[in-house]
């Protein structure tokens, strides 16, 4: 990652429509586009987890035009740092990349009550995540 270019980061869980969806959200939200965000799955859902949508809409992030998306090599490879949400084995590996896997409470299945401390700890993880990358949250 240089000094000249957005640093990257893609989020990857199992069905792409709950956490990884929430830490883009507010990969996005926080950084005022000074990141690139992408995240994806390794079995994507048919559509984003209502409960998580929710979730994020009592925060002020609508995210109900997020789709899915399955995981690539490709996506990975465009990015500097890698953050797993309980994606196991299947998130590919490549030397030189930053991996970080965040164990969190799967939301699928789960109401917006159970959603809420879920979202709450990606955002605090996501606020980290900005300031160990340089990124400034003041923005306007």
């Amino acid at each position: 990652m240089t000094t000249a270019t957005r640093p990257s980061v893609l989020f990857v869980c199992v069905h792409n429509a709950g956490r990884s969806q929430m830490g883009a959200a507010y990969t996005s939200h926080l950084s005022h586009g000074a990141v690139e965000v992408r995240s994806a799955g390794s079995a994507p859902a048919a559509s984003i987890n209502p409960a998580v949508r929710e979730a994020m809409l009592e925060d002020g992030i609508d995210i109900s035009a997020e789709k899915p998306k399955i995981l690539t090599p490709q996506a990975v490879q465009a990015s500097d740092v890698v953050i797993t949400m309980g994606c196991g084995d299947s998130c590919p590996y490549y030397p030189g990349k930053r991996y970080v896997d965040w164990t969190l409470d799967d939301p699928a299945g789960q109401g917006v009550e159970a959603v809420r401390p879920i979202r709450d700890d990606i955002k605090r993880r996501v606020t980290e995540l900005l300031g160990e990358l340089n990124v400034d949250l003041e923005q306007s």
